[in-house]
């Protein structure tokens, strides 16, 4: 049995980008520990959906130990830093947010976790955070350090197959029944290039789970949103495969891996 440690910025995140690898780990009879940067106080949330007095990371709190509990994470963990908000806000510059958390301090604590549950896999994400928000970027930064205090030498980046995302959304764009929203973005420079991948893990078999993880998180993820009213078989395409990039393997490579776990099992 081996332990992985996936490191995320907010909750949510862990459903949409990794829920189908940690799901399958579980599964495999892996260990398997979630840490979040922040609470995510920071997410839009529509009137009506927090309770009088509930706080949104309060909320956000309570749905990720319910999506963890769907996908059979062992342990959650928090690292206690707030929200920064989308790239460019004034929040990007308050004291305490992740963005401007010392990587050195941040990497420390997140190490300090690494160390104790004797992590075998790390997962963090791109240097770019997959689509440049801050608190991804830092993701990077302080758990690619992390790994090095700590002696994790297996890092996996998560990331999105920009090739195959934007033939999903070309495609899209002529499916009726995609309803794509007005704003979708523009993913041409989202996730990593296909030839630079080096880990593809098919988690057809999880997508139940994932989607399940994906509605506990009801306050970022409504039942309206387009990752939950897209027909099955689109999100099955869209969220039936998790990319990684392991840190270290020269790209492109000859046979790209199928587990975050190949010669650990």
């Amino acid at each position: 049995m081996a332990t992985l440690v996936c490191f995320h910025a907010h909750p949510d995140d862990e459903a949409i980008s990794t829920g189908g690898t940690m799901a399958a780990a579980v599964a495999d009879g892996h260990r398997v520990v979630l840490v979040c940067a922040t609470r995510g106080e920071l997410g839009e949330v529509a009137d009506g959906v927090l309770r009088p007095g509930e706080s949104l990371a309060d909320r956000r709190t309570i749905e990720t130990e319910a999506a963890a509990l769907i996908l059979g994470v062992d342990r959650v963990a928090f690292l206690g830093y707030s929200d920064s908000g989308m790239i460019g806000l004034p929040t990007n510059d308050e004291a305490g947010c992740f963005w401007q958390a010392d990587v050195e301090e941040a990497a420390a604590r997140l190490a300090a976790i690494l160390t104790e549950e004797d992590a075998d896999v790390l997962t963090v994400y791109d240097d770019h955070g997959g689509y440049g928000h801050p608190d991804h970027i830092q993701v990077h930064r302080v758990g690619v350090r992390a790994a090095e205090l700590a002696g994790t030498g297996r890092v996996y980046e998560a990331t999105m197959n920009r090739d195959h995302f934007r033939a999903l959304v070309e495609r899209a764009r002529e499916d009726t029944r995609m309803a794509l929203p007005d704003d979708v973005p523009d993913v041409s420079e989202m996730g990593t290039p296909e030839a630079q991948l080096t880990t593809c893990v098919d988690v057809s078999a999880q997508l139940a789970s994932k989607r399940m993880a994906m509605r506990a998180h009801a306050s970022q993820i409504a039942e309206t949103s387009f990752f939950l009213a897209m027909p099955e078989d689109a999100f099955a395409e869209s969220f039936g495969t998790e990319w990684f990039v392991r840190r270290g393997v020269p790209t492109p490579v000859e046979t790209v891996e199928t587990s975050l776990f190949e010669s650990l099992d």
